[in-house]
């Protein structure tokens, strides 16, 4: 196998912004090599740019989402930024008061430590109430390991005890220093697999979504686009959080900022109408 030449490594930049809307720059020259170059000794291909013409041939889509999941995957783990989860119990409280049901959907839910860490929270705050989650992302390979729930005890490192004891089964023999999501919390989250990049299938509206450390890799533009289509799945006077590290600043959007990384919409506001549910 040849290393990745900087022509190659533009078209495989080209390649993951035209399918998920993401921008690489130049540093992730090597992760690009490192990923992909395990697909190049599998099927035997000596260049980069013999690869890109496979996957730009249009006769192996499966081979166009492994790509696009390995190039994808950002690495996660369990209650990542509190501030967010202490806005989270406030709603699910207020929602308990109301005895409303209470829906959220994890918008780039990666391999499922951000979807499982709310349902602890409506769990626990919600007792037998009602209440939803959707986890949605690009890649089928991290749905996946959302759907297992099988996780290392590294990722849990910031799950409160009681939480561990409650909704979590400890490994052992060959499992041990993993652990597996409760059966009865897996059974309250759904996954499925949506490109933000596109018009939204009918998912219903929610009272929260969370599209975290993710819109740093997309452009200006992408941005505008996604936020645009994310804040109008939101109920009016239902928040959206992103990373701290991220901000809405200068997209054109409507929403109203009420702290760092954290955002509401207008109570006035219209509900977007739907098509088909992404989790069918």
């Amino acid at each position: 196998m040849r290393p990745i030449t900087d022509t190659e490594f533009a078209r495989f930049q080209q390649f993951i912004f035209e399918q998920a809307g993401i921008t690489l720059s130049s540093a992730k020259q090597a992760l690009v090599s490192g990923r992909l170059g395990k697909r190049l000794n599998l099927h035997r291909i000596e260049s980069f740019g013999d690869y890109f013409q496979m996957l730009a041939s249009g006769e192996h889509p499966d081979e166009v989402q492994t790509a696009v999941d390995l190039l994808t995957t950002n690495e996660t783990y369990f209650f990542r930024e509190t501030k967010h989860f202490e806005l989270l119990r406030t709603l699910a409280l207020q929602a308990r008061e109301r005895g409303s049901n209470f829906r959220v959907w994890s918008a780039a839910s990666s391999s499922g430590e951000e979807a499982y860490s709310v349902a602890m929270v409506l769990a626990d705050c919600l007792e037998g109430g009602p209440w939803e989650i959707l986890g949605t992302d690009i890649s089928t390979q991290v749905l996946q390991h959302a759907t297992r729930a099988l996780y290392s005890m590294e990722r849990a490192r910031h799950v409160p005890q009681e939480y561990l004891r409650r909704f979590c089964m400890k490994g052992s023999g060959e499992y041990e220093g993993r652990l597996l999501i409760a059966p009865e919390l897996r059974r309250r989250v759904r996954f499925g697999q949506l490109n933000l990049n596109e018009p939204l299938p009918d998912i219903g509206s929610f009272d929260l979504v969370l599209l975290r450390n993710v819109m740093i890799y997309f452009s200006d533009d992408t941005k505008r686009g996604v936020v645009q289509r994310v804040s109008s799945a939101i109920k009016p006077g239902g928040h959206f959080c992103v990373g701290h590290s991220e901000t809405l600043n200068n997209l054109g959007h409507t929403l109203e900022q009420v702290a760092p990384s954290i955002y509401r919409r207008p109570p006035c506001s219209p509900c977007r109408p739907g098509a088909r549910d992404v989790s069918q």
